[in-house]
């Protein structure tokens, strides 16, 4: 469930007199490719006598430049925005095959538009002496980025710096402590030099108190919390740019809203411009509230919540028997089989040995009980992301007026008893129901396994695999590749009415 969270962001400049200011350039926009959902944003600025120019820079952040006419004693930009924070998994992502394991080696296309995030002219004893201690060994590229991330986190102790600037990696490591943005520099120009291409990100971190105390290990804020945030991100193929926060030694999750994004931390300042010489007062204040914030596994429903949702049931109740809307239980019933309860196919695993067998008994005995003379119909059923194949279907059909659609139940073929038809038993089936139909004899087509695909999926075996005997890892990947190859790719496999 989402708690809907509303940030205000203001930041103020008082001068001591009135003077001119040159072009302001904000960058305190969301970024287009935060993950976190943003439902609305508006940004207020004083004095009210400006001209404002949306844009976006080379890196395709928003940024908002500003132009002031008038001699003013201040300036004042206010972010209000307002997020959904939605947990996601940080690592939900899929990575091009030949990204998987580190060392990462880009391809040329891609190596020429990383260039600048991939340029390093750091040195120093300390960092070099940090980064002969990264392990360098293949390993797959997540568990190397996240080994990196955490090398950071605890070689670095974080401490709240308002010194203007950022410490250069070697600083940071004499010193032994630093801010987010000194920490970030650093990871970045490290994974630079392990040759992996990374950004500088500038942004909002929001923090929200736990629902309850952990197990193990730091609470985490006493009250909810925003502040401006860095940290950075690094581009691996196929899953685009990964936030990284050495800060607290983790991925980027939904509270990181990223706001600017560059190869260095002077191009994603939050705010840029110039004035007259002149004494300022700087004032910056940030708060985070929570809009909504919805019931979950980690904080139930109140009694008065529950309450609230039985008392509102029973209205709901009211208006439907008045109606005389009468309902009914649907959905998916679960079948077990009574002999082997406890196997993977009655419990986990998509298919099984049996599944198809017990579920065609099942559904000729409903069919005798409920509906004789019914059509039965063996299909495809529902395919989910990430399964080989389709799962299958059942269906039962008949007419309401009980005149029988389906006579001879001995021509349904029982997958207890696989037959020996062919695609040529197809080709006469489809032919004998045209010309019942009167339909013209080509309208029965053969139809064939696509030759393309499978000539790219041989090549791509090694070349000392077999086809017809592959060693791929998917069981029913290498049965059909077999089956396919076996068959030959010219022989028609149905045919079409």
């Amino acid at each position: 469930m989402a708690i809907r969270v509303a940030l205000e962001h203001r930041t103020s400049y008082h001068y001591y007199r009135s003077i001119m200011l040159g072009p302001q350039v904000v960058r305190l926009r969301p970024a287009p490719h935060t993950r976190t959902p943003i439902h609305s944003f508006s940004m207020r600025v004083g004095p009210e006598q400006h001209f404002c120019n949306w844009q976006q820079d080379p890196h395709g952040n928003y940024l908002a430049r500003l132009v002031f006419e008038e001699p003013t004693d201040h300036f004042e930009v206010v972010i209000d925005l307002v997020a959904d924070l939605v947990v996601f998994n940080p690592f939900d992502f899929f990575l091009e095959d030949y990204a998987e394991n580190y060392p990462l080696h880009y391809e040329a296309d891609v190596l020429e538009d990383l260039r600048p995030f991939l340029a390093t002219r750091q040195r120093g004893k300390r960092f070099e002496a940090m980064l002969a201690k990264v392990d360098r060994r293949e390993r797959r590229t997540v568990d190397f980025l996240v080994a990196v991330n955490a090398m950071v986190q605890e070689a670095v102790k974080y401490t709240i710096r308002m010194e203007p600037g950022v410490q250069t990696p070697e600083e940071t490591l004499t010193i032994g402590s630093g801010s987010c943005r000194d920490s970030a520099v650093l990871l970045l120009h490290l994974l630079r030099r392990l040759g992996i291409a990374t950004r500088f990100v500038s942004g909002y971190l929001i923090q929200l108190t736990p629902d309850h105390d952990a197990v193990d290990g730091p609470n985490g804020p006493e009250e909810d919390f925003c502040d401006l945030h860095a940290w950075c991100e690094a581009y691996v193929p196929g899953a685009g740019w990964i936030g990284l926060d050495p800060t607290s030694g983790l991925f980027a999750g939904e509270g990181h809203i990223p706001l600017a994004c560059s190869p260095e931390p002077a191009s994603a300042a939050p705010i840029t411009g110039g004035h007259e010489v002149c004494e300022v007062e700087f004032g910056h204040h940030m708060s985070v509230r929570r809009v909504t914030d919805a019931g979950r596994a980690g904080r139930p429903y109140e009694d008065a919540q529950w309450d609230a949702i039985e008392a509102c049931g029973h209205q709901v109740d009211e208006v439907l028997n008045k109606g005389d809307v009468r309902l009914t239980v649907g959905g998916e019933p679960t079948f077990i089989s009574s002999k082997s309860p406890d196997a993977p196919q009655w419990n986990t695993a998509a298919l099984g040995a049996d599944k198809l067998i017990a579920g065609d008994r099942l559904l000729r005995r409903l069919q005798k009980l409920w509906a004789p003379g019914s059509v039965l119909h063996h299909g495809q059923g529902k395919w989910y992301p990430g399964e080989e194949l389709p799962r299958w279907a059942y269906g039962c059909f008949w007419r309401k007026d009980g005149e029988a659609l389906w006579n001879n139940g001995e021509l349904i073929a029982d997958p207890s008893q696989p037959g020996a038809h062919t695609a040529d038993d197809g080709a006469r089936l489809l032919a004998a129901i045209a010309d019942e139909l009167g339909l013209k004899s080509e309208l029965a087509f053969p139809a064939y396994e696509d030759p393309w695909y499978y000539c790219w999926r041989e090549r791509r075996l090694p070349t000392n695999v077999d086809p017809l005997n592959s060693k791929l890892d998917d069981k029913l990947e290498r049965k059909r590749l077999a089956q396919i190859f076996e068959q030959g790719l010219g022989a028609a496999v149905g045919h079409v009415l």
